[in-house]
């Protein structure tokens, strides 16, 4: 399992503190930007990162935004990102069992951090359920192939 972890400015801290939590539960990750709290913009960061998890260099990515709405609208936009906004921990266990989705965005200024290790560990120790939610998914990747 590779894990790449973004923020901005104002998901920083929060990724941070998951960075270590990773070492500790023996994730490996790659850290992509932002490298403290001086303002900056999401995309710069969102869009790179999503691209490396398109091209299969990581399996999943973990990106942090006040609101995590940025990071999603930005990553959603590179072809075979499926990133989705995760407020409570269930969500990420059934964004990879629904969505296969490959990209948490999380709301660091609205989510306790035992919501997102629990919902990282949620989507780690899930499988994508394809016998209910294949053709579905098979639908967003026809899409993106016009």
């Amino acid at each position: 399992m590779k894990v790449i972890l973004v923020a901005d400015h104002r998901g920083y801290k929060m990724k941070e503190t998951i960075k270590e939590w990773l070492k500790e539960e023996g994730i490996e990750f790659i850290d992509g930007g932002c490298n403290s709290e001086e303002s900056c913009d999401y995309p710069d960061y969102s869009i790179k990162a999503a691209e490396k998890v398109s091209k299969g260099e990581f399996d999943l990515g973990l990106f942090f935004c006040h609101t995590g709405q940025g990071m999603v609208i930005s990553a959603n936009k590179v072809k075979g990102v499926r990133a989705v906004l995760v407020f409570k921990s269930e969500i990420g266990k059934l964004s990879k069992e629904h969505n296969n989705a490959n990209v948490l965005c999380f709301p660091a200024g609205y989510i306790e951090l035992d919501e997102v290790k629990s919902a990282i560990l949620g989507w780690i120790e899930s499988e994508f359920k394809e016998e209910r939610h294949k053709r579905r998914v098979k639908k967003i990747e026809e899409y993106e192939r016009k």
